[in-house]
């Protein structure tokens, strides 16, 4: 996997994986998240996950301790752009909100699939 970075300016970066976010990635992106949140004054990691064509368990895993650790140092992270099988698996593992993606919607809410509860 490579990720990208690029600073956006006020605080604001984005990181741009390449390839899976499997759990042979996760470490790397990992790294790269860490790497990125040690910068001072950050204020938001957007994670652009345009060309993640297949995300797992670790790589949702891996998103989410990334978010937890933004807001433990004051910032943000949210996922942008998913493919279609990524925005499916944000979905219905109900992590679409927590990582900032509306799921297209753009009111907010969360788009699990028929059959799955929301997380409380």
């Amino acid at each position: 996997m490579r990720i990208g970075m690029r600073d956006r300016g006020a605080g604001r970066l984005v990181l741009s994986p390449v390839g899976d976010l499997d759990m042979a990635a996760a470490a790397a992106f990992d790294r790269a998240l860490d790497e990125a949140l040690e910068r001072p004054g950050l204020v938001e990691v957007v994670v652009d996950l345009a060309a993640v064509p297949f995300l797992d368990s670790t790589g949702v895993a891996a998103l989410l301790r990334g978010a937890a650790e933004a807001v433990g140092r004051g910032a943000t992270l949210r996922v942008i752009d998913p493919q279609p099988l990524v925005a499916r698996v944000l979905r219905i593992t109900a992590v679409d909100v927590l990582l900032g993606w509306s799921g297209g919607r753009g009111d907010g809410s969360s788009t699990v699939e028929p059959g799955w509860r929301r997380l409380r």
